[in-house]
């Protein structure tokens, strides 16, 4: 089974607008549902072999909690940074292990989620998980075919 899910980022604190892009931190609401969707995503029995995550302090924070909930440590990937949607699923392909989970950014996680959905998830929110699989081992296959299923969850 080849497992790829997404996670966008919990949503960030845009308060202080001297901060450059990359480096802003998860505000209040995020530092309470990324632990909170962390903990439902281990609840429903998800797991992963790898955590690739952007670089950007707000995917790497959403990250650390979901590592921590998964028993998982999150590699950071600069390509991921405003990655568009074929890049974060070969992102996932190069890891070489069966189960993915990528944590980045919009628009590529919504268009990527949307595509893989066949259209059934229109946006992905700010901590949203959406998570696909298919009925084999190889990514190959997996990247040219539909998903045999996927979830959509959301705070």
């Amino acid at each position: 089974m080849t497992t790829l899910v997404l996670v966008r980022h919990a949503k960030s604190d845009w308060g202080s607008r001297s901060l450059d892009d990359h480096d802003r931190p998860l505000n209040e609401r995020g530092l309470r549902d990324a632990p909170a969707m962390a903990a439902r995503v281990r609840d429903a029995g998800v797991t992963v072999d790898a955590i690739l995550s952007s670089t950007a302090l707000r995917a790497r924070t959403t990250a650390g909690f979901f590592g921590a909930a998964l028993g998982a440590e999150p590699e950071l990937d600069p390509e991921l940074y405003g990655a568009p949607a074929a890049e974060l699923i070969a992102a996932a392909v190069r890891r070489g292990v069966d189960a993915v989970m990528v944590v980045a950014h919009d628009p590529g996680m919504t268009a990527l989620a949307g595509r893989l959905s066949d259209g059934g998830i229109g946006q992905m929110p700010t901590c949203a998980v959406a998570t696909f699989r298919w009925d084999t081992p190889d990514w190959d296959i997996a990247t040219a075919t539909d998903p045999d299923s996927w979830s959509f969850d959301s705070p």
